[in-house]
């Protein structure tokens, strides 16, 4: 049998390894690109390599995985900038995978050359920083760093080398190595050591009974018995020994095969359920630099915002009827669902007159009463992700307006929180990204070349009442541009699965297809297409998350499994009503 005909087993028997060593069956798998920090209960895992050089770097993605959920305990957020976080957040990586390779010896090296492979990031972004802070914390406890890696560690020293609270802060991160609790707020010290916080009592960490903890993982090792004899073969359970495979065919191929070489085309058979695991695998940035998550106050000045709030209010006025009705008829609804639940057949109770005629026939028969159940209504958080693209302009973007005002304003009167994202570009044809790439060479395939805009116009935890004045910013002059919906897709998704709600639903409200034309210029055509499918692929099969569109003038089932299209503003009332119904009598 050829190496290609295995890779699918291989794939299979490191994700069995993850939820082994995590001590967690509940984890979920799918073929993909892992996320740092991993997803909720979620491991994901790259189709296995056809070249044994790449193998360590391959078994590493799934070490660091099993590693978070073995030692990493999911606790409340920690508020924090979003450059503070991606920091954060990475140094908790380097906590588990710290911890693994000393329980799992074979696993060192797997990590090592998993993190040589990375795709390194603008060096003046967070997400470098956050990379060399990593291998920083690797250094200090000891774990030999390879050469390139080495690289990168400089650059950090040389920038923050001169610090001296850094080796104070070194110390105690490396000391509490095993206390998620301690070590957090180490971290915090750290990120305000390098200016990236300005207070720690700024920040804030729940206590330990608000904690909720996730099957499988934990937060101090107390028992090192409790890890599996495995350890002393000096090896990752991620070995082919766990694999039930003639391993004498794969040798014969491991010695046909150029290490340096990939000699098939990969076998489209293996993953037949993900249509877009073949035509995805490459999507990249080229900078995020220039980057910029915005509230929606800050677009405007107040005056704009009071003019714009009008003109918006002024759209809406004749859809104030159907606000109300809508409101209404949803708060029945749900609390319908509350509160309708019975127990029949039971020996107390109230009389169940359904069964009076047991009564008569049979005085002293027991099962003739009824009880009333409380049935809780799921906690429900709801984000609205609206397009703000250019091609929005005019009568889509006021029929979008509209229609966050109505489901916010109604989800709101039923006391369900909701969030509201814009999502657009900085600039027409490439911004401050596409004047850094000319100015290096124009390099061919960059990747995303334009600079993202993220709006926050309402968080999940404000008011309506204070958030509302500021929805009128959608309709500035000059905010629409382009859109690149596949990564505001994956933003907004992030915040969502952060949230400590039982449900959470994600609706986009959309005219069709990702566009920016700096981007596509240089990229396959397909670039942002294929990119947008593969992340609503990923969320409606593999996450928690609820999925949902709304296509403006446009059919957007191309995209999506579940939406609606809406053409006339007239039709927004029985279409947003019969699909919030529908959403919640789920």
């Amino acid at each position: 049998m050829s190496w290609v005909k295995h890779r699918d087993k291989l794939h299979e028997a490191a994700l069995s390894s993850i939820k082994s060593i995590s001590k967690n069956k509940n984890i979920s798998s799918k073929n993909g690109i892992p996320q740092r920090p991993p997803t909720l209960n979620q491991a994901a895992l790259t189709s296995a390599p056809r070249s044994t050089k790449d193998l360590p770097s391959w078994r590493g993605e799934a070490d660091f995985q099993a590693f978070w959920y073995l030692f990493h305990k999911n606790k409340s957020d920690v508020d924090l900038s979003v450059p503070a976080r991606i920091v954060f957040n990475e140094l908790e990586i380097s906590r588990v995978e710290i911890l693994g390779s000393n329980y799992y010896k074979g696993s060192k090296s797997n990590i090592n050359e998993y993190l040589s492979n990375q795709n390194v990031h603008e060096k003046k972004s967070p997400h470098y920083l956050a990379f060399c802070s990593n291998l920083w914390l690797k250094d200090a406890a000891g774990i030999e760093l390879s050469a390139s890696l080495q690289e990168h560690l400089k650059d950090f020293n040389k920038t923050h080398g001169a610090n001296k609270a850094l080796d104070k802060i070194k110390n105690s991160l490396i000391s509490c190595i095993k206390n998620q609790d301690e070590f957090q707020k180490a971290s915090l010290e750290f990120l305000k050591s390098i200016k990236l916080i300005k207070s720690i009592k700024d920040e804030h960490i729940e206590d330990e009974e608000n904690v909720i903890e996730s099957p499988g993982s934990t937060n101090d090792i107390e028992d090192e018995n409790e890890i599996s004899n495995e350890n002393d073969k000096g090896e990752s359970e991620t070995s082919f020994d766990d694999l039930n495979i003639d391993f004498d065919d794969v040798q014969e191929a491991h010695e046909a095969a150029d290490g340096n070489a990939i000699d098939e085309e990969i076998d489209v058979t293996a993953y037949p359920n993900n249509d877009f695991v073949l035509t995805n695998s490459n999507y990249s940035i080229f900078t995020n630099e220039y980057d910029e998550i915005i509230e929606a106050k800050d677009l405007t000045t107040p005056d704009e915002a009071i003019r714009l709030r009008t003109q918006l209010d002024n759209l809406i006025k004749p859809h104030q009827t159907t606000i109300g009705k809508l409101a209404n008829r949803l708060q029945r609804l749900l609390l319908a669902q509350q509160n309708t639940s019975w127990n029949y057949n039971l020996e107390e109770g109230m009389l169940d007159t359904a069964r009076l005629h047991r009564v008569i026939a049979k005085p002293g028969y027991p099962l003739s009463f009824k009880q009333e159940t409380e049935n809780k209504f799921k906690d429900t958080v709801v984000t609205l992700l609206i397009d703000n693209s250019g091609s929005m302009r005019g009568r889509s973007i006021s029929l979008a307006a509209i229609c966050t005002d109505i489901i916010g304003s109604t989800l709101e009167r039923c006391q369900i929180k909701t969030e509201i994202l814009g999502f657009t570009t900085k600039n027409w044809k490439g911004g401050d990204s596409k004047q850094k790439w000319m100015l290096q060479g124009s390099q061919m395939n960059p990747g995303r070349l334009n600079d993202i805009r993220h709006i926050i116009y309402k968080s999940a935890d404000n008011s309506w009442r204070r958030s509302r004045k500021h929805f009128g910013a959608m309709l500035r002059e000059g905010l629409l541009k382009e859109n690149i919906d596949g990564e505001a897709l994956i933003w907004s998704h992030e915040r969502l699965i952060k949230r400590t709600e039982d449900r959470k639903i994600l609706i986009v409200i959309s005219d069709g297809a990702p566009v920016d034309d700096s981007t596509l210029s240089v990229n396959n055509e397909e670039y942002l297409d294929n990119h947008l499918k593969k992340i609503i692929f990923e969320i409606e099969n593999d996450s928690s998350v609820e999925l949902q569109a709304i296509g403006i003038g446009h059919d957007v089932t191309k995209y999506y499994k579940n939406a609606i299209t809406i053409n006339r503003a007239e039709e927004l009332g029985e279409v947003l009503l019969d699909q919030l119904t529908k959403l919640f009598k789920n």
